[in-house]
């Protein structure tokens, strides 16, 4: 583990190996985090809040005590996080903290809002700047505000577009993907080459051809 000199790390407090800490920093006691983590300038993690492995968390970020966050989440500069939904300074609900949970894999973009008591789902994808105020299913792409679904992102960060089967294709991976029934009257989608709580392959694990790169080979606008 690294920490900044500037970093605050209050005991006792989980951190583990191959984890960096940077400036300005707090780590609240009784946090738990896990290895190969990063959390940029000015970050804080509250009482009680579990992180996992392979965590990237950037500049400005608050995580409260209440949330939960998964392996390989990212979550962008300045995302907020909360923990009470209806604060008032003269009421104490610190016996009242909300939970939220983000599932491995998930992204929240920056600048974005996450209202507390809600479940991201696996490998989600939150734009720059929304609102989430309902739980999101795996791999969908919420945007806007308030947040809403505008369709399914891959592992790999790129838009799914399934056809009348409901099977697509990521770009990137070659991994299939199926929109299927979530059998509430919704959908969900599922990739058929990979469990969803397995790791990359090595040789997909770094990305070599960038976003722009990919959409110029679709000729998209």
């Amino acid at each position: 583990m690294y920490a900044h000199e500037t970093a605050v790390i209050d005991q006792p407090c989980e951190i583990g190996e191959g984890t960096k800490i940077w400036h300005f920093a707090h780590i609240f006691a009784g946090a738990r985090i896990g290895t190969g983590c990063n959390f940029g300038q000015n970050t804080m993690v509250g009482e009680g809040v579990v992180i996992g492995n392979n965590v990237k968390v950037q500049n400005n970020v608050a995580l409260y005590t209440g949330t939960t966050v998964e392996d390989d989440v990212f979550l962008g500069p300045s995302c907020v996080l909360t923990n009470v939904t209806n604060p008032r300074s003269q009421v104490k609900r610190h016996s009242l903290y909300e939970t939220t949970l983000l599932r491995r894999g998930a992204t929240v973009g920056a600048n974005a809002t996450i209202v507390c008591g809600l479940t991201l789902g696996r490998y989600c994808f939150i734009s720059a700047g929304a609102v989430v105020t309902r739980d999101v299913p795996d791999y969908a792409l919420i945007v806007g505000v308030p947040g809403r679904a505008r369709g399914w992102m891959s592992r790999h960060g790129h838009i799914l577009d399934p056809g009348p089967d409901g099977m697509c294709r990521c770009p990137e991976s070659g991994f299939t993907y199926r929109v299927e029934s979530d059998g509430n009257g919704g959908e969900r989608m599922r990739c058929l080459d990979l469990d969803e709580e397995a790791p990359l392959p090595a040789n997909l694990a770094e990305g070599k051809k960038t976003y722009d790169a990919f959409k110029a080979s679709r000729n998209e606008p």
